[in-house]
């Protein structure tokens, strides 16, 4: 079934960016972290490509809220294996981009990191998680506190406001059961539809200025185009994926093979062609092996 709405990294390259839709993004933030989110305005970047083999580490969008702090979203598509590195990278980025170099360390900007993942990254069965920095006592187990002065200097309550902030939302992990606000933000991240008695904030607007109907043609047809593109990285990935997957299991029982065809020969009493049949190697593959053990025996150097 075709997606009714936008999709929301399409939505951030091309709509969001406008002040008259800060609402729908607003609303989005405003929902994931449990408060009021004002956006004071968008934060140029070199992420303005529509094409996913332009970006390197670049972020979808990037953006400074009510309290001065950043906050950094970024969908992604394709299985990443370091992409948890990938994340910090950006937000150290982020944080060296805007500290000047006479600029006092207390002036270290707060950055907030939203990542939307199409992907299952790590293990674990949620479909959002949280990632603060804390310190604990090795042997008293208490967290550590920020000072009464420091609280005032940092304008913070705990140590953890200091540092980078981390969300993933694993949308494949949703299981389509909307429990709370938050909950029908991701339904429309995961299946492109806004249900008529959704009522997170924000997504109302969402449900009226995102549907694909409402597009110019050529940008309908640029964005059909864009959808296009996206299954077909997808598929040409995750064939890659399993033929590499199969190609190392088949390394995997070939090794096993041989390790047990040169046990055989070592214990004797089998010839080649019956040591062949138990392990499924060729007569020749235990011909080579026979000669590299026997080489082995008498000292020969390979």
């Amino acid at each position: 079934m075709p997606r009714k709405l936008i999709s929301f990294d399409w939505a951030m390259k091309k709509l969001l960016r406008s002040k008259a839709n800060f609402e729908i993004l607003e609303g989005f933030l405003s929902e994931l972290l449990k408060e009021n989110i004002q956006i004071l305005e968008i934060l140029e970047s070199e992420s303005n490509k529509e094409s996913r083999e332009d970006k390197f580490n670049q972020v979808d969008l990037k953006v400074k809220n009510q309290h001065d702090e950043i906050i950094i979203i970024e969908v992604q598509y394709e299985r990443e294996f370091d992409y948890l590195q990938r994340i910090l990278f950006s937000t150290s980025k982020a944080i060296t981009e805007h500290l000047n170099e006479s600029d006092p360390y207390a002036d270290v900007v707060k950055v907030i990191s939203v990542n939307i993942l199409y992907f299952d990254l790590g293990q674990g069965k949620d479909y959002v998680y949280h990632g603060l920095t804390s310190f604990t006592g090795l042997h008293s187990q208490d967290t550590l506190q920020l000072s009464e002065d420091q609280q005032q200097i940092y304008k913070k309550d705990k140590i953890c406001d200091l540092f980078p902030e981390y969300y993933l939302i694993k949308v494949n992990n949703f299981d389509d059961i909307v429990q709370d606000t938050l909950d029908e933000w991701i339904y429309f991240l995961k299946n492109g539809d806004i249900k008529a008695d959704f009522k997170a904030k924000g997504i109302r607007k969402a449900r009226q200025s995102l549907s694909v109907l409402q597009l110019p043609e050529q940008e309908r047809i640029a964005y059909e185009r864009y959808q296009d593109n996206l299954h077909y990285q997808a598929s040409l990935f995750e064939s890659s994926y399993v033929i590499g997957m199969r190609k190392g299991e088949k390394k995997g029982e070939k090794r096993r093979s041989i390790k047990v065809a040169m046990n055989l020969m070592a214990a004797g009493g089998l010839d080649m062609a019956a040591i062949a049949r138990m392990t499924e190697l060729t007569v020749e593959e235990v011909a080579q092996l026979s000669t590299k053990l026997s080489g082995h025996n008498s000292g020969e150097v390979c």
